[in-house]
């Protein structure tokens, strides 16, 4: 069974030494959870030589409220913009970026929450978040054909999740587990408790980076499910562009984090050097030109990355702005939220080809700073690439270079890769795009 800690006992932000009024500005966001971050970053080599799962980390993130920073203060959060919340997470992906990315599935959880208009079930659900419950994320399977297998059911008056998943990012450290399942053929999401006795999450993840994410497997047995914590998919969903943007934005994000560390680790690599490549003598390293170039092109595609994911993210916070909590703006239809969404999740499309690009660069160039050396194992500078690559493979750019040609083109729009069906018909599976 799963480690899950009793959030209950967790504060809101005023761990953080952040609550007001008003909601925090970001520069008193950033101040607050500096030292936090610096002591993430400090830990991170270390936890990935042991690979140790980082439940202490999680644990403070709750605590101080980092995870509930999005939530309306009424319910106990932050009350903090998409804006801020995607500023401080790339600021978190560069200090360790696994711990980033186990919060994927939470963030968009959030936002699907934010989306509905106000009611009992979704007010509980944001005070429950706002006291600090974490939500994984556990859609897809390992399944030689894309599907799903695992099973909703009645039994005796009472609904049961039972299957097996995989790609179960942050699960591992969840307090609550979101889902897909099938319930008469029909495809449903499913939110069941982490600590239940027939929930069994495994650190069984064999990629070679993102190694403490812990995106492995999920098995269900006999699981009780609340009614009003099922429901249907809906082919018809507005906001389905939406959806898809935040889950890749939080990688994309994590990505441009890693470029970000790359250079961090970088520039601490050579500062003490006095060894240098091809020179008698002592000939300080940082004072060499070639070497300063490469920091600095390194530090430009960092720059860059992050300059992308934040007017991406800006675009994602007007529509959240627009939609939220089932408001419209005057004449909007289900249509109009449908097109914009569409664009929305294009345009992070596009973004995706150019921010992941930078981070392999980034993480490639910081070993043209120090020769052999930099490849020592004990500097661990090899998990930047790697936890970059990583979090490339998720969602193929070059799948989604392919649906922007095809709109481009055609005219059609498809959320996912299937040629079969429109992309609004996209399976809740794959529209999160937690797979590969």
């Amino acid at each position: 069974m799963s480690t899950v800690a009793d959030t209950r006992r967790a504060p809101h932000a005023a761990a953080a030494g952040v609550a007001q009024e008003s909601p925090a500005t970001l520069g008193e966001l950033r101040a607050a959870y500096r030292p936090l971050f610096e002591r993430i970053r400090a830990g991170a080599v270390d936890r990935e030589r042991r690979r140790e799962l980082p439940f202490l980390v999680v644990e403070e993130l709750k605590e101080t409220g980092f995870t509930a920073l999005r939530v309306p203060a009424e319910f106990g959060g932050g009350g903090a913009s998409l804006n801020d919340v995607f500023e401080l997470l790339l600021d978190l992906a560069s200090a360790d970026s696994n711990v980033a990315h186990l919060l994927r599935g939470h963030v968009a959880h959030v936002e699907s929450l934010l989306l509905r208009a106000p009611d009992a079930h979704r007010d509980a659900w944001l005070r429950r978040i706002g006291a600090g419950a974490l939500i994984g994320n556990a859609a897809s399977e390992r399944q030689e054909i894309t599907g799903i297998t695992t099973i909703l059911q009645e039994r005796g008056g009472l609904l049961t999740v039972s299957g097996t998943k995989y790609y179960t990012t942050g699960s591992i450290y969840a307090d609550w587990i979101s889902l897909s399942a099938l319930r008469d053929g029909e495809r449903h999401n499913v939110l069941v408790r982490a600590d239940h006795p027939g929930v069994d999450v495994v650190d069984d993840w064999d990629g070679f980076g993102q190694q403490l994410t812990a995106s492995g497997g999920l098995t269900l047995k006999d699981v009780p499910v609340r009614n009003d914590d099922v429901t249907a998919f809906d082919p018809d969903n507005p906001h389905a562009g939406f959806g898809v943007g935040v889950f890749q934005m939080v990688l994309l994000t994590v990505a441009a984090g890693i470029a970000q560390a790359a250079v961090e680790d970088a520039v601490d690599f050579v500062k003490p050097r006095r060894r240098t490549f091809a020179h008698p003598g002592e000939l300080v390293p940082r004072e060499e030109e070639l070497v300063q170039a490469v920091v600095g092109e390194a530090a430009g595609k960092a720059h860059s990355a992050r300059l992308i994911v934040a007017g991406q993210v800006a675009a994602l916070a007007a529509y959240a702005e627009r939609a939220g909590s089932g408001r419209r703006a005057d004449g909007d239809t289900d249509a109009d939220l449908q097109a914009a969404a569409g664009q929305l999740a294009l345009d992070v499309f596009k973004s995706q080809q150019v921010v992941l690009k930078l981070a392999l660069e980034t993480a490639t160039d910081v070993f043209e700073v120090g020769g052999a050396s930099a490849t020592s194992t004990a500097l661990r500078l090899d998990r930047h690439w790697r936890n970059a690559r990583t979090v490339a493979s998720h969602n193929p750019a070059k799948y989604r270079a392919r649906a922007v040609g095809e709109h481009l083109l055609t005219g059609r729009l498809r959320l996912w890769g299937d040629r079969g069906q429109p992309a609004a018909t996209a399976t809740a599976a794959t529209a999160n795009g937690s797979g590969a």
